[in-house]
Protein backbone atom coordinates (compact mmCIF):
# COMPACT_ATOMS: atom_id res chain seq x y z
CA UNK A 1 0.00 0.00 0.00
CA UNK A 2 1.46 3.37 -1.01
CA UNK A 3 1.23 6.33 1.30
CA UNK A 4 0.45 9.77 -0.04
CA UNK A 5 2.57 12.87 0.56
CA UNK A 6 -0.15 14.02 2.95
CA UNK A 7 0.19 10.82 4.98
CA UNK A 8 3.99 11.09 5.06
CA UNK A 9 3.69 14.67 6.24
CA UNK A 10 1.29 13.53 8.94
CA UNK A 11 3.83 10.91 10.03
CA UNK A 12 6.38 13.61 10.72
CA UNK A 13 4.11 15.10 13.41
CA UNK A 14 3.83 11.86 15.32
CA UNK A 15 7.11 12.06 17.20
CA UNK A 16 8.82 14.38 19.61
CA UNK A 17 7.13 17.19 21.49
CA UNK A 18 3.61 16.69 20.14
CA UNK A 19 3.39 13.27 21.75
CA UNK A 20 4.72 14.51 25.07
CA UNK A 21 2.15 17.30 25.14
CA UNK A 22 -0.83 15.06 24.32
CA UNK A 23 -0.33 12.30 26.85
CA UNK A 24 -0.67 14.31 30.11
CA UNK A 25 -3.91 15.87 28.88
CA UNK A 26 -5.38 12.43 28.21
CA UNK A 27 -3.91 10.53 31.16
CA UNK A 28 -6.24 7.98 32.72
CA UNK A 29 -6.20 9.25 36.30
CA UNK A 30 -9.62 9.83 37.85
CA UNK A 31 -10.94 13.27 37.03
CA UNK A 32 -9.30 13.62 33.60
CA UNK A 33 -11.57 14.89 30.82
CA UNK A 34 -11.59 11.52 29.08
CA UNK A 35 -12.43 9.53 32.19
CA UNK A 36 -15.10 11.98 33.27
CA UNK A 37 -16.73 11.87 29.84
CA UNK A 38 -16.58 8.07 29.70
CA UNK A 39 -17.99 7.57 33.19
CA UNK A 40 -20.87 9.92 32.40
CA UNK A 41 -22.04 7.77 29.48
CA UNK A 42 -21.22 4.33 30.93
CA UNK A 43 -24.71 3.51 32.32
CA UNK A 44 -26.33 4.37 29.00
CA UNK A 45 -23.74 2.40 27.03
CA UNK A 46 -24.50 -0.71 29.07
CA UNK A 47 -28.25 -0.17 28.74
CA UNK A 48 -27.98 0.32 24.96
CA UNK A 49 -25.85 -2.80 24.60
CA UNK A 50 -28.44 -4.89 26.43
CA UNK A 51 -31.30 -3.55 24.34
CA UNK A 52 -29.40 -4.33 21.15
CA UNK A 53 -28.36 -7.77 22.40
CA UNK A 54 -31.98 -8.74 23.02
CA UNK A 55 -33.03 -7.62 19.52
CA UNK A 56 -30.35 -8.80 17.06
CA UNK A 57 -30.75 -8.65 13.28
CA UNK A 58 -28.82 -10.40 10.51
CA UNK A 59 -26.71 -8.72 7.81
CA UNK A 60 -28.62 -6.31 5.54
CA UNK A 61 -31.67 -6.77 7.77
CA UNK A 62 -30.67 -4.33 10.53
CA UNK A 63 -33.85 -2.26 10.16
CA UNK A 64 -34.75 -1.79 13.84
CA UNK A 65 -31.09 -1.44 14.78
CA UNK A 66 -30.70 1.35 12.24
CA UNK A 67 -33.78 3.15 13.60
CA UNK A 68 -32.45 2.76 17.16
CA UNK A 69 -29.12 4.35 16.19
CA UNK A 70 -30.58 7.15 14.06
CA UNK A 71 -33.02 8.18 16.78
CA UNK A 72 -30.26 8.62 19.32
CA UNK A 73 -27.95 10.46 16.97
CA UNK A 74 -30.71 12.86 15.95
CA UNK A 75 -31.43 13.39 19.63
CA UNK A 76 -27.87 14.69 19.95
CA UNK A 77 -28.56 17.28 17.27
CA UNK A 78 -26.35 15.64 14.66
CA UNK A 79 -26.87 15.67 10.91
CA UNK A 80 -27.83 12.02 10.28
CA UNK A 81 -27.86 10.10 6.99
CA UNK A 82 -29.64 6.73 6.80
CA UNK A 83 -29.99 4.03 4.18
CA UNK A 84 -26.33 4.05 3.13
CA UNK A 85 -25.45 0.51 2.05
CA UNK A 86 -29.05 -0.62 2.71
CA UNK A 87 -29.29 0.01 6.47
CA UNK A 88 -26.12 1.95 7.29
CA UNK A 89 -26.20 5.14 9.35
CA UNK A 90 -23.73 8.03 9.35
CA UNK A 91 -23.66 11.26 11.33
CA UNK A 92 -21.31 14.23 11.24
CA UNK A 93 -20.25 16.25 14.28
CA UNK A 94 -18.74 19.64 13.45
CA UNK A 95 -16.51 20.92 16.21
CA UNK A 96 -16.42 24.50 17.39
CA UNK A 97 -12.96 25.06 15.90
CA UNK A 98 -11.47 24.36 12.46
CA UNK A 99 -9.41 21.23 12.01
CA UNK A 100 -9.14 17.83 10.41
CA UNK A 101 -11.74 15.08 10.06
CA UNK A 102 -11.67 11.66 11.67
CA UNK A 103 -14.10 8.78 11.10
CA UNK A 104 -15.13 6.22 13.72
CA UNK A 105 -16.79 2.93 12.75
CA UNK A 106 -19.02 0.40 14.49
CA UNK A 107 -20.51 -2.67 12.79
CA UNK A 108 -24.04 -3.61 13.78
CA UNK A 109 -25.14 -6.97 12.34
CA UNK A 110 -25.67 -10.21 14.28
CA UNK A 111 -25.12 -13.90 13.41
CA UNK A 112 -27.34 -16.96 12.75
CA UNK A 113 -26.46 -18.44 16.15
CA UNK A 114 -28.81 -19.66 18.89
CA UNK A 115 -27.67 -18.16 22.17
CA UNK A 116 -26.88 -20.52 25.05
CA UNK A 117 -25.99 -17.94 27.70
CA UNK A 118 -28.38 -17.57 30.64
CA UNK A 119 -28.83 -13.80 30.71
CA UNK A 120 -31.84 -11.60 31.56
CA UNK A 121 -31.43 -9.97 28.13
CA UNK A 122 -30.65 -13.22 26.28
CA UNK A 123 -31.63 -13.22 22.60
CA UNK A 124 -34.76 -15.22 21.85
CA UNK A 125 -34.99 -14.00 18.26
CA UNK A 126 -35.34 -16.53 15.44
CA UNK A 127 -35.43 -16.09 11.68
CA UNK A 128 -34.86 -17.98 8.43
CA UNK A 129 -31.35 -18.28 7.03
CA UNK A 130 -30.49 -20.28 3.90
CA UNK A 131 -33.86 -22.00 4.11
CA UNK A 132 -33.53 -23.04 7.76
CA UNK A 133 -34.99 -21.66 10.97
CA UNK A 134 -32.16 -20.34 13.11
CA UNK A 135 -31.58 -18.33 16.25
CA UNK A 136 -30.08 -14.87 15.95
CA UNK A 137 -27.40 -13.65 18.37
CA UNK A 138 -24.87 -10.87 18.76
CA UNK A 139 -22.19 -13.54 19.12
CA UNK A 140 -19.38 -11.27 17.88
CA UNK A 141 -19.81 -8.20 20.06
CA UNK A 142 -21.31 -5.86 17.48
CA UNK A 143 -23.99 -4.83 19.98
CA UNK A 144 -21.14 -3.57 22.15
CA UNK A 145 -19.51 -1.79 19.21
CA UNK A 146 -22.70 0.15 18.50
CA UNK A 147 -23.20 1.03 22.16
CA UNK A 148 -19.59 2.21 22.47
CA UNK A 149 -19.82 4.48 19.44
CA UNK A 150 -23.13 5.94 20.60
CA UNK A 151 -21.47 6.69 23.94
CA UNK A 152 -18.49 8.29 22.19
CA UNK A 153 -20.85 10.40 20.09
CA UNK A 154 -22.68 11.65 23.16
CA UNK A 155 -19.41 12.47 24.95
CA UNK A 156 -17.96 14.33 21.96
CA UNK A 157 -21.14 16.35 21.42
CA UNK A 158 -20.69 17.69 24.96
CA UNK A 159 -17.14 18.74 24.01
CA UNK A 160 -18.30 20.30 20.73
CA UNK A 161 -17.45 23.92 21.52
CA UNK A 162 -13.79 23.17 22.22
CA UNK A 163 -13.41 20.36 19.67
CA UNK A 164 -11.33 21.14 16.57
CA UNK A 165 -12.33 19.58 13.26
CA UNK A 166 -15.05 17.04 12.51
CA UNK A 167 -16.00 13.52 13.52
CA UNK A 168 -17.82 11.19 11.11
CA UNK A 169 -19.67 8.41 12.97
CA UNK A 170 -20.16 5.33 10.79
CA UNK A 171 -22.57 2.55 11.78
CA UNK A 172 -22.01 -0.19 9.24
CA UNK A 173 -24.28 -3.10 8.30
CA UNK A 174 -23.32 -6.52 6.94
CA UNK A 175 -19.78 -6.82 8.31
CA UNK A 176 -20.40 -10.57 8.59
CA UNK A 177 -21.14 -10.63 4.87
CA UNK A 178 -24.33 -9.93 2.92
CA UNK A 179 -26.72 -12.76 2.05
CA UNK A 180 -26.03 -14.64 -1.16
CA UNK A 181 -27.10 -12.60 -4.17
CA UNK A 182 -26.88 -9.30 -2.29
CA UNK A 183 -24.24 -6.64 -1.74
CA UNK A 184 -23.52 -4.78 1.44
CA UNK A 185 -21.02 -3.71 4.05
CA UNK A 186 -18.20 -1.16 4.04
CA UNK A 187 -17.52 -1.27 0.30
CA UNK A 188 -21.14 -0.55 -0.61
CA UNK A 189 -21.34 2.30 1.92
CA UNK A 190 -18.36 3.95 0.24
CA UNK A 191 -19.78 3.39 -3.24
CA UNK A 192 -22.99 5.08 -2.09
CA UNK A 193 -21.19 8.22 -0.97
CA UNK A 194 -20.19 7.73 2.66
CA UNK A 195 -17.01 9.77 2.28
CA UNK A 196 -18.88 12.44 0.32
CA UNK A 197 -20.38 13.47 3.67
CA UNK A 198 -16.86 14.25 4.87
CA UNK A 199 -13.63 12.69 3.63
CA UNK A 200 -11.71 11.66 6.76
CA UNK A 201 -7.98 12.20 7.26
CA UNK A 202 -7.92 9.02 9.37
CA UNK A 203 -10.29 6.30 10.55
CA UNK A 204 -10.59 4.23 13.72
CA UNK A 205 -12.27 0.89 14.38
CA UNK A 206 -12.26 -1.51 17.31
CA UNK A 207 -13.40 -5.04 18.05
CA UNK A 208 -14.42 -6.60 21.36
CA UNK A 209 -12.61 -9.92 21.73
CA UNK A 210 -13.07 -12.95 23.98
CA UNK A 211 -9.40 -13.84 23.52
CA UNK A 212 -8.32 -10.87 25.68
CA UNK A 213 -9.20 -10.19 29.29
CA UNK A 214 -11.15 -7.12 30.34
CA UNK A 215 -8.97 -4.05 30.48
CA UNK A 216 -6.52 -5.35 27.86
CA UNK A 217 -6.04 -3.65 24.49
CA UNK A 218 -4.53 -5.57 21.56
CA UNK A 219 -2.81 -3.97 18.60
CA UNK A 220 -0.46 -4.76 15.72
CA UNK A 221 1.33 -2.40 13.32
CA UNK A 222 0.92 -3.21 9.63
CA UNK A 223 -1.08 -6.31 8.57
CA UNK A 224 -3.43 -7.47 11.31
CA UNK A 225 -6.35 -9.43 9.85
CA UNK A 226 -6.46 -11.55 6.72
CA UNK A 227 -8.00 -10.85 3.38
CA UNK A 228 -10.96 -13.13 2.78
CA UNK A 229 -12.52 -14.78 -0.27
CA UNK A 230 -15.67 -16.87 -0.59
CA UNK A 231 -15.60 -19.55 -3.27
CA UNK A 232 -17.77 -22.35 -4.63
CA UNK A 233 -16.62 -25.50 -6.42
CA UNK A 234 -19.17 -27.43 -8.45
CA UNK A 235 -18.21 -30.97 -9.44
CA UNK A 236 -20.33 -32.54 -12.18
CA UNK A 237 -20.38 -36.29 -12.78
CA UNK A 238 -22.98 -38.73 -14.08
CA UNK A 239 -25.76 -40.10 -11.89
CA UNK A 240 -26.14 -43.85 -11.50
CA UNK A 241 -27.22 -46.57 -9.07
CA UNK A 242 -25.12 -46.76 -5.94
CA UNK A 243 -24.52 -50.46 -6.53
CA UNK A 244 -23.02 -49.88 -10.01
CA UNK A 245 -20.61 -46.90 -9.76
CA UNK A 246 -18.83 -47.93 -12.96
CA UNK A 247 -21.94 -46.99 -14.92
CA UNK A 248 -21.58 -43.35 -13.94
CA UNK A 249 -19.06 -40.79 -12.66
CA UNK A 250 -19.07 -40.30 -8.89
CA UNK A 251 -18.77 -36.57 -8.03
CA UNK A 252 -18.64 -37.32 -4.29
CA UNK A 253 -15.44 -39.32 -4.61
CA UNK A 254 -13.97 -36.70 -6.92
CA UNK A 255 -14.89 -33.97 -4.42
CA UNK A 256 -13.04 -35.79 -1.68
CA UNK A 257 -9.92 -35.95 -3.88
CA UNK A 258 -10.24 -32.24 -4.67
CA UNK A 259 -10.49 -31.33 -0.98
CA UNK A 260 -7.28 -33.26 -0.29
CA UNK A 261 -5.59 -31.71 -3.30
CA UNK A 262 -6.48 -28.17 -2.26
CA UNK A 263 -4.64 -28.59 1.03
CA UNK A 264 -1.38 -29.27 -0.82
CA UNK A 265 -1.53 -25.76 -2.30
CA UNK A 266 -0.77 -24.23 1.10
CA UNK A 267 1.42 -27.04 2.41
CA UNK A 268 3.48 -27.70 -0.74
CA UNK A 269 3.06 -25.04 -3.44
CA UNK A 270 3.33 -21.56 -1.92
CA UNK A 271 5.98 -20.02 0.31
CA UNK A 272 4.24 -19.71 3.68
CA UNK A 273 7.45 -18.46 5.31
CA UNK A 274 6.44 -15.05 3.90
CA UNK A 275 2.90 -14.82 5.30
CA UNK A 276 0.40 -17.54 6.23
CA UNK A 277 -2.54 -18.62 4.09
CA UNK A 278 -5.56 -20.86 4.64
CA UNK A 279 -7.92 -22.75 2.31
CA UNK A 280 -10.97 -24.18 4.05
CA UNK A 281 -13.99 -26.09 2.73
CA UNK A 282 -16.84 -25.13 5.04
CA UNK A 283 -19.73 -27.08 3.52
CA UNK A 284 -20.30 -29.83 1.00
CA UNK A 285 -23.65 -30.85 -0.43
CA UNK A 286 -24.40 -33.66 -2.86
CA UNK A 287 -26.85 -36.51 -3.17
CA UNK A 288 -30.22 -37.26 -1.66
CA UNK A 289 -30.42 -41.04 -1.11
CA UNK A 290 -28.17 -43.81 0.20
CA UNK A 291 -28.15 -45.85 -3.00
CA UNK A 292 -27.94 -43.11 -5.65
CA UNK A 293 -24.70 -41.58 -6.89
CA UNK A 294 -25.71 -37.99 -7.70
CA UNK A 295 -25.03 -35.88 -10.76
CA UNK A 296 -23.20 -33.11 -8.92
CA UNK A 297 -21.70 -31.88 -5.67
CA UNK A 298 -21.27 -28.30 -4.50
CA UNK A 299 -18.64 -27.19 -2.04
CA UNK A 300 -18.26 -23.75 -0.46
CA UNK A 301 -15.25 -22.42 1.35
CA UNK A 302 -12.92 -19.56 2.15
CA UNK A 303 -9.40 -18.39 1.37
CA UNK A 304 -7.51 -16.32 3.95
CA UNK A 305 -4.31 -14.43 3.12
CA UNK A 306 -2.28 -11.31 3.89
CA UNK A 307 -0.93 -10.56 0.41
CA UNK A 308 -3.06 -9.89 -2.68
CA UNK A 309 -0.45 -11.30 -5.05
CA UNK A 310 -0.36 -14.54 -3.09
CA UNK A 311 -4.14 -14.59 -3.07
CA UNK A 312 -4.30 -14.39 -6.87
CA UNK A 313 -1.73 -17.21 -7.14
CA UNK A 314 -3.77 -19.40 -4.79
CA UNK A 315 -6.94 -18.88 -6.84
CA UNK A 316 -5.16 -19.93 -10.04
CA UNK A 317 -3.73 -23.03 -8.36
CA UNK A 318 -7.16 -23.95 -6.99
CA UNK A 319 -8.64 -23.82 -10.49
CA UNK A 320 -5.83 -25.97 -11.88
CA UNK A 321 -6.04 -28.49 -9.03
CA UNK A 322 -9.83 -28.88 -9.12
CA UNK A 323 -10.22 -29.13 -12.90
CA UNK A 324 -7.34 -31.58 -13.37
CA UNK A 325 -8.38 -33.88 -10.54
CA UNK A 326 -11.95 -33.93 -11.88
CA UNK A 327 -10.76 -34.58 -15.45
CA UNK A 328 -8.74 -37.58 -14.30
CA UNK A 329 -12.04 -39.28 -13.36
CA UNK A 330 -14.04 -38.03 -16.32
CA UNK A 331 -15.82 -35.37 -14.24
CA UNK A 332 -15.84 -31.59 -14.53
CA UNK A 333 -15.09 -29.02 -11.83
CA UNK A 334 -15.82 -25.30 -11.86
CA UNK A 335 -14.25 -22.95 -9.32
CA UNK A 336 -15.98 -19.60 -8.76
CA UNK A 337 -14.64 -16.92 -6.44
CA UNK A 338 -17.24 -14.34 -5.36
CA UNK A 339 -15.19 -11.23 -6.07
CA UNK A 340 -18.08 -9.00 -4.99
CA UNK A 341 -17.55 -10.15 -1.38
CA UNK A 342 -13.77 -10.43 -1.52
CA UNK A 343 -12.05 -8.53 1.30
CA UNK A 344 -8.53 -7.10 1.35
CA UNK A 345 -6.44 -7.56 4.53
CA UNK A 346 -6.80 -5.15 7.46
CA UNK A 347 -3.54 -3.18 7.51
CA UNK A 348 -2.88 -0.69 10.30
CA UNK A 349 -1.15 2.55 9.37
CA UNK A 350 2.27 2.41 11.05
CA UNK A 351 2.37 6.04 12.16
CA UNK A 352 -1.14 6.00 13.62
CA UNK A 353 -0.39 2.76 15.44
CA UNK A 354 2.90 4.00 16.85
CA UNK A 355 1.10 7.10 18.06
CA UNK A 356 -1.69 5.06 19.66
CA UNK A 357 0.42 2.62 21.67
CA UNK A 358 1.69 5.06 24.33
CA UNK A 359 -1.82 6.48 24.61
CA UNK A 360 -3.19 2.97 25.22
CA UNK A 361 -0.50 2.43 27.86
CA UNK A 362 -1.57 5.63 29.61
CA UNK A 363 -5.17 4.42 29.60
CA UNK A 364 -4.86 0.84 30.82
CA UNK A 365 -1.24 0.41 31.90
CA UNK A 366 1.71 -0.90 29.92
CA UNK A 367 1.16 -4.50 31.07
CA UNK A 368 -2.36 -4.43 29.61
CA UNK A 369 -1.33 -3.39 26.10
CA UNK A 370 -0.48 -6.45 24.01
CA UNK A 371 0.90 -6.78 20.51
CA UNK A 372 -1.13 -9.54 18.87
CA UNK A 373 -0.12 -11.92 16.12
CA UNK A 374 -1.42 -12.08 12.56
CA UNK A 375 -5.08 -13.10 12.60
CA UNK A 376 -6.72 -15.22 9.90
CA UNK A 377 -10.11 -13.77 10.76
CA UNK A 378 -11.26 -10.95 8.44
CA UNK A 379 -13.14 -7.67 8.63
CA UNK A 380 -14.34 -5.41 5.84
CA UNK A 381 -13.08 -2.41 7.80
CA UNK A 382 -10.16 -3.10 5.45
CA UNK A 383 -11.99 -1.24 2.65
CA UNK A 384 -11.84 1.97 4.66
CA UNK A 385 -8.13 1.40 5.19
CA UNK A 386 -7.51 1.30 1.45
CA UNK A 387 -8.87 4.86 1.20
CA UNK A 388 -7.52 6.61 4.31
CA UNK A 389 -4.89 5.90 7.00
CA UNK A 390 -6.57 3.76 9.63
CA UNK A 391 -6.09 1.92 12.89
CA UNK A 392 -8.05 -1.09 14.08
CA UNK A 393 -7.51 -2.52 17.56
CA UNK A 394 -8.96 -5.10 19.94
CA UNK A 395 -10.52 -4.64 23.37
CA UNK A 396 -10.80 -7.55 25.81
CA UNK A 397 -14.16 -8.61 27.27
CA UNK A 398 -13.36 -11.85 29.12
CA UNK A 399 -13.57 -11.41 32.93
CA UNK A 400 -10.25 -11.20 34.73
CA UNK A 401 -10.93 -14.42 36.67
CA UNK A 402 -11.31 -16.41 33.42
CA UNK A 403 -8.63 -17.77 31.10
CA UNK A 404 -9.08 -15.84 27.86
CA UNK A 405 -7.25 -18.58 25.97
CA UNK A 406 -9.88 -21.22 26.78
CA UNK A 407 -13.23 -19.41 26.95
CA UNK A 408 -15.66 -19.67 23.99
CA UNK A 409 -14.40 -17.44 21.18
CA UNK A 410 -16.39 -14.90 19.18
CA UNK A 411 -19.12 -16.52 17.03
CA UNK A 412 -19.80 -19.13 19.73
CA UNK A 413 -23.34 -19.51 21.17
CA UNK A 414 -21.58 -19.10 24.54
CA UNK A 415 -19.71 -15.90 23.62
CA UNK A 416 -19.82 -13.78 26.77
CA UNK A 417 -19.07 -10.10 27.15
CA UNK A 418 -17.88 -8.59 30.41
CA UNK A 419 -19.58 -5.22 30.14
CA UNK A 420 -16.71 -3.56 32.01
CA UNK A 421 -14.87 -3.86 28.70
CA UNK A 422 -17.29 -1.38 27.13
CA UNK A 423 -15.88 1.53 29.11
CA UNK A 424 -12.38 0.61 27.95
CA UNK A 425 -13.61 0.88 24.37
CA UNK A 426 -15.23 4.25 25.02
CA UNK A 427 -12.09 5.63 26.68
CA UNK A 428 -9.84 4.34 23.91
CA UNK A 429 -12.00 5.78 21.14
CA UNK A 430 -12.30 9.14 22.88
CA UNK A 431 -8.57 9.28 23.51
CA UNK A 432 -7.51 8.51 19.94
CA UNK A 433 -10.14 10.86 18.51
CA UNK A 434 -9.35 13.90 20.64
CA UNK A 435 -5.61 13.32 20.33
CA UNK A 436 -5.78 13.16 16.54
CA UNK A 437 -7.93 16.28 16.23
CA UNK A 438 -5.84 18.24 18.73
CA UNK A 439 -2.67 17.89 16.66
Amino acid sequence: MHRSARTRKLAATLTGGALALAIPMLASADGSPIDSAAKAVEPQVIEWRRQLHASPELSNREFKTSEFIAKRLKGLGLDVKTGIGHTGVAALLKGGKPGRTIALRADMDALPVTEQNDLPFKSKVTTEFRGEKVGVMHACGHDGHVAILLGVAEALVKMKASLPGQVLFVFQPAEEGPPEGERGGAKLMMEEGLFNIAKPDAMIGLHLMASLNTGVIGYKPGPLMAGSDYFTITVTGAQTHGSRPWNGIDPITVSGQIITGLQTIVSRQIDITQVPAVITIGAIKGGIRFNIIPDSVEMVGTIRNFDRGMRDDIVKRMQTTATNIAAASGAKAEVKVRNEVSLPPVVNDLELTNRAVPLFEQLVGKDNVKQISLQTTADDFSFFGTEVPSIYFWVGVTPRDKDAATVPFNHSPLFYMDEAGLITGVRAMLTLTTDFLAR
